[in-house]
């Protein structure tokens, strides 16, 4: 659709012309288009996809678009000066209209199919026709790939309106989800995790769209009422937004030879994937197998690394499906997500989620969409049984590998060197007794203090003197294991830069968004420098505003303690 571009980037990007120096559409250049598609890019109507790699979608605008946000942090990064952010081509762009672009640039963006696993079960009841062929990207449409600074990034539109895969939904964002994914990417950012990244957060003024949701202070597990929503859209950013799924749904359909080219078409997302997020670790000049197998070894690093510092964190993904794992190795579905405040270890904010997605189960979750991947390059693999085998060794690794991550990041939360199993334990019990807020507690924990006073802070229910007189046992214990006496203020340093003070607190979100529909966008603003910075001692006043216990009130409501979509 475009031919290449090299980066010659050396000043800020100030406008669409020089941003449109930078395109370089690899995916596009690469990878195959579905045959049936339509070259305009006026593809609505949900539809069975048989093959080809994406379908080219023209992007549905808003209409009356006004400017929320942008990510100063990711503009920095990408050498985008920040009054790009209110040009008005950047927002044309970027609220979903094509239509002007320069010429280097595609005219449309593109979708993606892929399959659905959820805990290693093939499924296919998710897509209208039963057949796995209509399931994929239903309102994210990426419009640009570009190199800058060195580094490859494709942005994406959440909520730019229908796509092939839309299964009967309006393609829509409201801006309550459109909020929370564009500060939440930032927030995990600025937590040194591996995530999709925001670039900047559109409202329409005027269009609006009805979804189910509850109502103010309900307790209700579902939505009670149908409540009209102002329609946003929010670029997401990523080096790619290739994922589990969409390798698996190549692989089921090489399985079975569903078409002449399904082995190649599977050949060339797996080869791309390795193009796109590990250049860095394999070698383009060896044989694809053994490409195939670092592949496998690599993404089971990232992952591994990636679940555990969710846990550090407190980090939920909610739907952990297929899917919704990044074959980068990064988060991404940023909707039925939620960070766990009262210590629960099978916290799940998403209603539809189930335990088997919920916070302490998310190593499992893992481990399973490992192993469909590895099934999914099993496929290519079919004539050399011994690169099969020793797949199947990376695959059996993964729990092994787990655990060493989930041991180390206990470790340096507690400031030990190294993991105490016993410790962990009695401290895991202590704070489901005492119902302590997670993130809280390590944090004050990390002032290294000599009796529980301190970390009394964190307790949402006062300990009887039984329970005290066991969080001071454990306390001396654990000061002993770390050393305190001989190096508390190396300690402390250490501890502070793995345990965040500002993070996730639904409930202080609610405010931003609900404030954001009546066009107010100054807690959206704050939120933003808040979360952006969340091992920072910041002021008084957001101290005393982010950084204290959610109200007992506030437990068990709707649309705060859950909620049923991310629409």
């Amino acid at each position: 659709m475009c031919s290449r571009h090299s980066d010659k980037s050396h000043n800020k990007v100030t406008n669409i012309a020089q941003l449109a120096q930078l395109v370089d559409y690899s995916l596009l250049d690469f990878l195959t288009a579905d045959p049936e598609a339509t070259e305009s890019g006026d593809d609505y109507n949900p539809r069975e996809v048989f093959s080809g790699h994406y379908v080219p979608v023209k992007p549905t605008p808003l209409a009356d678009a006004e400017y929320i946000a942008h990510s100063q942090t990711l503009f920095a990064e990408l050498a985008f000066d920040d009054s790009l952010a209110q040009d008005p081509d950047f927002v044309r762009m970027f609220s979903g209209d094509l239509s002007q672009m320069p010429q280097a640039m595609s005219p449309v963006g593109w979708a993606t199919g892929y399959a659905l696993s959820i805990y290693g079960t093939e499924y296919t009841q998710q897509c209208p026709f039963r057949t796995g062929n209509g399931y994929g990207d239903g309102r994210a449409i990426s419009v640009l790939e570009l190199v800058s600074q060195g580094k490859r990034w494709e942005m994406q539109l959440k909520g730019a309106g229908r796509t092939p895969y839309c299964r009967g939904g309006d393609g829509r964002a409201v801006l309550r989800s459109s909020v929370r994914e564009f500060l939440a990417q930032e927030h995990m950012y600025a937590l040194g995790i591996e995530t999709s990244r925001s670039l900047s957060l559109f409202v329409s003024k005027t269009e609006r769209v009805d979804r189910p949701w509850y109502f103010e202070g309900s307790h209700s597990h579902d939505p009670e009422t149908m409540v009209a929503n102002p329609v946003a859209i929010s670029t997401r950013v990523a080096p790619s937004f290739l994922r589990v799924g969409q390798i698996e749904l190549f692989a089921r359909r090489a399985r079975v030879n569903e078409y002449d080219k399904a082995l190649e078409e599977l050949e060339l997302i797996i080869q791309h994937l390795i193009d796109r997020e590990y250049s860095q670790q394999i070698d383009p000049k060896l044989e694809f197998a053994d490409k195939v197998l670092l592949l496998a070894s690599e993404f089971r690093e990232r992952l591994t690394a990636l679940v555990a510092n969710w846990m550090r964190v407190g980090f939920c993904q909610g739907n952990f499906n297929g899917d919704n794992c990044a074959a980068g190795g990064y988060t991404l579905d940023y909707g039925p997500f939620g960070f766990c405040e009262l210590f629960e270890p099978m916290f799940q904010p998403w209603t539809g989620g189930g335990r088997h997605f919920a916070f302490f189960n998310q190593p499992v979750a893992a481990e399973k969409n490992f192993a469909m991947f590895c099934l999914s390059l099993e496929q290519v693999l079919q004539n050399q049984p011994d690169a099969r085998e020793k797949l199947a060794e990376v695959q059996a690794g993964f729990s092994h590998l787990m655990h060493q991550k989930l041991e180390a990041m206990w470790a340096a939360k507690l400031g030990l060197a190294q993991f105490d199993e016993a410790l962990l334990v009695e401290l895991l019990q202590l704070m489901v007794k005492t119902q302590v807020d997670y993130n809280m507690f390590f944090r004050e924990l990390s002032h290294v203090p000599q009796d529980i006073t301190r970390l009394q802070k964190s307790f949402y229910a006062q300990a009887s003197d039984e329970l005290e007189a066991q969080w001071q046992q454990w306390l001396q214990k654990w000061r002993v294991a770390v050393k305190a006496d001989e190096n508390t203020a190396a300690l402390r340093e250490k501890m502070l830069a793995v345990n965040p003070k500002f993070t996730w607190r639904e409930w202080l979100v609610v405010p931003a968004y609900q404030a954001a529909a009546n066009g107010d966008y100054s807690l959206i603003a704050e939120l933003q420098q808040v979360l952006s910075n969340p091992y920072a001692e910041q002021s008084k006043e957001l101290e005393d505003k982010y950084y204290r216990l959610r109200p007992q009130a506030l437990f068990g409501v709707g649309g705060i303690s859950h909620y049923s979509c991310s629409s």
